[in-house]
């Protein structure tokens, strides 16, 4: 192991943080992208700077994906500048900022990178470069408490180590978050984490995600195994097949991933409620959600105060009533009129007021 005179996160670190239109780094867009430089400052505090590209990613941004980074499609396209100059602009900020010296700090680095070289060989047709090591807090605290059970999102993970976020999904904050994780791991782990080279380092990351790879391809084999033997669906069983040798095939190439053969799930990432809040504020709809909701706004008295049974129906299913609004009105139900439908030109109406309430 190489010493170091002192601890890699006492030196310059720069933080990225990427919020997306979904959850498939090859095929999905860019949405924001942040990064943060840490430099320190004999006797003050680090020099924090902190830079946010918006795009106008050319897709429609979906709303569990808006929910989640509260960006709209509309905002995008009237705000965002077109992602082929963004990417241009981040990646020549990383080439300067981003050296052997410098690490890259990203919280499931291997998503975010992944979704920067797809923009850049969509857009101008050339892969990313690694200009320096990676440090993702992810990865290590995986191979350093691999036993510890429940989620691993970054809130999760920087409440388990007292770590600061001030605001999830947004990519500055995440950003921030990220270099701070990677400085209590090296602080907290001198020996393990914060007097390995940063480079070397880097390499010890790509044996661990391996590692950590290769036993969840063969759980989802052992799964697969069980279904055969239970009789189960033969597509079930190729899917996971299928998924055993994406993850085999993407242990190898940290931090960036290959093409996937298997389709992304078509749910986003499932997040923790917001402090204070419901208790479903950040989960996808169920189809069997939405069928309820409709069922019993409709069969509700035409005599029902509509924000009274918005409120209601909010406590039943865990969410806002503002949620419960903006669902009814995708639904095609008058959120307005208990018991009756909308039609386009009434829905239309009721977005724009909507939309304007939350200065859209």
């Amino acid at each position: 192991m190489t010493q170091l005179a002192a601890l890699w996160s006492d030196g310059p670190i720069v933080a990225l943080d990427l919020e997306t239109t979904d959850v498939d780094p090859h095929r999905d867009r860019i949405v924001t992208a942040s990064v943060v430089t840490v430099a320190p400052q004999p006797g003050q505090s680090p020099a924090v700077h902190s830079y946010t590209w918006l795009t106008d990613p050319g897709v429609e941004i979906p709303a569990d994906a808006t929910a989640i980074h509260g960006i709209t499609t509309e905002q995008a396209q009237r705000d965002g500048r077109p992602t082929a100059e963004v990417i241009a602009e981040i990646t020549a900020y990383l080439a300067e900022v981003w050296t052997l010296t410098s690490p890259l700090c990203a919280f499931n680095a291997p998503f975010d990178l992944t979704m920067l070289d797809a923009e850049l060989r969509r857009h101008h047709q050339r892969s990313l470069a690694l200009s320096g090591p990676v440090i993702d807090p992810l990865c290590i605290d995986r191979h350093l408490d691999p036993r510890r059970t429940g989620r691993r999102t970054l809130r999760d993970v920087c409440v388990h180590y007292g770590v600061r976020l001030d605001q999830a999904h947004d990519g500055t904050e995440d950003a921030l978050a990220a270099a701070r994780l990677a400085w209590r791991l090296a602080t907290s782990r001198p020996t393990q984490i914060g007097l390995v080279a940063p480079r070397e380092l880097h390499g010890q990351q790509s044996r661990w995600f391996r590692a950590h790879q290769t036993d969840f391809a063969d759980k989802l084999d052992w799964r697969a195994r069980k279904l055969v033997n239970e009789g189960a669906n033969a597509t079930e069983v190729a899917r996971l097949r299928d998924h055993a040798t994406d993850t085999r095939a993407a242990a190898k190439t940290w931090p960036l991933l290959p093409e996937r053969t298997v389709a992304a799930q078509p749910t986003r990432r499932r997040l923790p409620p917001r402090p204070g809040g419901p208790r479903l504020s950040h989960a996808s709809w169920t189809r069997e959600d939405e069928a309820a909701l409709h069922d019993q706004w409709l069969s509700a008295s035409t005599t029902t105060d509509a924000e009274a049974l918005r409120v209601e129906l909010a406590e039943h299913h865990g969410r806002s009533p503002g949620a419960i609004r903006s669902r009814l009105l995708k639904l095609r139900c008058d959120p307005e009129m208990p018991g009756h439908t909308c039609d386009e030109r009434r829905a239309a109406e009721l977005k724009q007021r909507y939309d304007a309430e939350y200065g859209r």
